[in-house]
């Protein structure tokens, strides 16, 4: 039986939706997926559901899931252990560069939440948190007392990991930062007087 050009154009919408699920480190909503491929939220939302149930049914290790702020691929509750194992022991994994720009704003600004971390960095960086913790290079440092936020260190690990003694052996930041720093408040922005 021959597919027609709608079932085409489903198959191609449905593997770009997976393509760019798949390098996105943030849930997306299934409005800007509709906008980004010229298409109605009903249809995304109705691929990305069927995707889902496959993917469920198939066993597969990961699992697409809709949260409230969008779609995004997730790994297995049952799979946690291999990935832990492997992120951890398995296999030396080289961090990318949001886990790199995350593990400065803890190595520099601790002890801090992750929310602050988020406003330094100026994107959720819930998921890459949870990694660097997972791999040991950072940890869990008490709660603010004002808001109730975890706050989070860097580790020996991280220390061990960088060859340094301590944290004041971390290199000086002025030499990267803007000239007028004076006038920029914690997130980079100009600070308004």
């Amino acid at each position: 039986m021959s597919r027609t050009a709608t079932d085409t154009d489903l198959t191609a919408l449905r593997r770009n939706l997976e393509a760019v699920l798949m390098v996105v480190d943030q849930p997306v909503a299934a409005y800007d997926l509709a906008r980004a491929f010229g298409t109605d939220v009903d249809t995304v939302t109705r691929l990305l559901r069927e995707t889902s149930r496959e993917y469920t049914a198939q066993g597969r290790g990961f699992d697409l899931r809709e949260v409230a702020e969008g779609w995004r691929f997730y790994t297995r509750p049952e799979c946690a252990e291999a990935v832990e194992h492997f992120l951890r022991d398995g296999h030396e994994v080289r961090l990318t560069q949001a886990a790199l720009e995350t593990l400065a704003v803890v190595a520099y600004r601790q002890p801090v939440s992750r929310g602050r971390v988020s406003a330094v960095r100026g994107v959720n960086c819930d998921g890459v948190m949870r990694t660097l913790v997972l791999r040991g290079l950072i940890e869990e440092a008490g709660q603010d007392p004002e808001s109730g936020a975890v706050l989070y260190r860097t580790t020996s690990y991280f220390l061990e990991r960088l060859g340094l003694r301590s944290l004041d052996e971390l290199p000086d930041l002025a030499p990267f930062l803007p000239d007028d720093i004076e006038g920029l408040d914690d997130t980079g922005e100009q600070a308004t007087r």
